[in-house]
């Protein structure tokens, strides 16, 4: 018999050591390496391919030689989805989809299928019962009596039915369920989700399948497993918001076949999640009066321009070390801003304990928010409400200097749709031609932001 051979991979980066320690070696993590058993040799002519799929040997070609047609796409019927994906899936195609446990994965996944009536599907459950899928379905009101469903852990019987119906569009819920019998670790365990990502990739590009696959997260917001598991696929979604909430957003972080940091926004209602067309309505929360310490700036996210609601509280502290909390913002960045105002604008917040939020639960990770922090929390600190018409979006550097930010007067112009009529942002980022009905105030520095409010 052949020997098996253990080796330990690092559960956060999947590096793999010959012997235990306490630290890995390649990433620094602590208690991260788990026992691993090398898979046996695959047998010799099985080539890797599948049921039904004629593979050739690769052969070493020109770039120029390459076809650079547009690969087709199918709409999934979901907007939202669709913009996501890049306009709709592509075959051969991997999506890794992840979210907090009852954000909606299952239910967004089901809409799908049940919205592809043309097209052969396949859904695969390892977590859930084929009652338990029909109980959602109904409550929805999905027509999705023709489905296919598949009751199914193990990876090599997975492909096989697969080969054997040969659907075009597949869904795997989820991938720390499935397990490979080449492996003797347990399911959801690194080396499993590893291999059996593996093989599922492999038959998806091998028969031209569009596959999900549904990855739980852990408490960091990461997808659990190594992080090859999201290199080996073409576009990784994460589900952002409150399960208890209303909204839903699902953001794109990687994708091959399209932007990335696209975003899509859903509404869960009572049949399911419903794409929210114009989500700037929904992030704005106008008062009837103007209040301090709320200003309306026009992120960016993808291809699309979102006006969201960044509100500060300023507050003196009475602690030894005032805190700076920042709720869909970066932290660091806040308190770079603070030192920024206090040496270039004379204002000093060192005793005074300062809150970002931004309305919504909305994660903005873009420097253009930088202006508008600076103005809510003067705002909050001198109990004065800005103008209740303006708009504002740029960056602050260390310099005290405004830079502008990507595709400025399509800002302006979104913010125009929704009846803004003032704005501050960099002088880089002021249009070439007025715009009608909106007053731009174009500032170099920050002394002269100032001076103008």
């Amino acid at each position: 018999m052949t020997k098996t051979k253990t080796r330990y991979q690092c559960t956060a980066c999947g590096a793999l050591a010959p012997k235990w320690s306490g630290q890995c070696p390649d990433c620094g993590a602590w208690n991260a390496m788990e026992t691993v058993v090398a898979p046996s040799a695959p047998p010799a002519g099985g080539g890797g391919r599948f049921a039904g799929y004629a593979g050739t040997a690769p052969q070493v070609r020109r770039l120029g030689e390459v076809s650079s047609t547009e690969q087709a796409r199918t709409g999934t019927g979901i907007s939202e989805l669709d913009r996501v994906l890049g306009g709709g899936l592509v075959q051969g195609s991997v999506v890794l989809i992840g979210g907090d446990p009852g954000i909606g994965k299952s239910t967004l996944l089901l809409q799908t299928l049940a919205t592809l009536p043309d097209l052969p599907s396949l859904y695969v459950t390892g977590e859930e019962s084929p009652e338990q899928v029909s109980l959602r379905g109904r409550r929805l009101g999905l027509p999705c009596d023709d489905l296919r469903l598949l009751t199914e852990t193990c990876v090599e019987r997975i492909t096989a039915h697969g080969a054997r119906e040969q659907p075009q569009v597949m869904v795997v819920d989820s991938i720390q369920t499935i397990y490979s019998e080449q492996l003797q670790s347990a399911p959801g365990s690194v080396a499993q989700v590893r291999e059996s990502a593996a093989v599922l990739v492999r038959y998806a590009k091998q028969t031209g399948t569009a596959l999900f696959i549904v990855g739980h997260v852990t408490k960091e917001g990461q997808i659990a497993g190594p992080r090859v598991l999201e290199h080996m696929v073409d576009t990784v979604l994460y589900f952002e918001g409150d399960p208890g909430g209303r909204y839903r957003v699902l953001r794109a972080v990687k994708n091959r076949f399209g932007a990335v940091n696209e975003l899509g926004v859903f509404a869960m209602l009572d049949t399911g999640l419903k794409p929210v067309t114009n989500p700037s309505a929904i992030f704005l929360s106008r008062h009837e009066a103007p209040v301090s310490g709320s200003v309306i700036m026009v992120t960016r996210e993808g291809t699309r321009p979102l006006m969201v609601e960044v509100q500060a509280l300023v507050a003196e502290s009475h602690a030894p070390q005032p805190r700076r909390i920042t709720v869909g913002l970066e932290q660091n960045r806040l308190t770079m801003l603070l030192a920024v105002l206090h040496r270039h604008g004379g204002l000093a917040l060192y005793d005074q304990d300062v809150f970002v939020n931004v309305v919504g639960g909305v994660r903005v990770t873009e420097t253009a928010a930088d202006l508008p922090m600076l103005l809510a929390a003067l705002s909050s600190f001198r109990d004065r409400p800005l103008p209740h018409e303006l708009v504002s979006f740029g960056e602050v550097g260390l310099a005290g200097e405004i830079r502008p930010v990507p595709n400025g007067e399509e800002r302006l112009r979104e913010a125009v749709k929704h009846g803004f009529t003032r704005a501050i942002v960099p002088a880089g980022n002021a249009p070439r031609k007025p715009i009608d009905g909106m007053e731009v105030m174009a500032a170099r520095r920050l002394s002269d932001v100032l001076e103008w409010i």
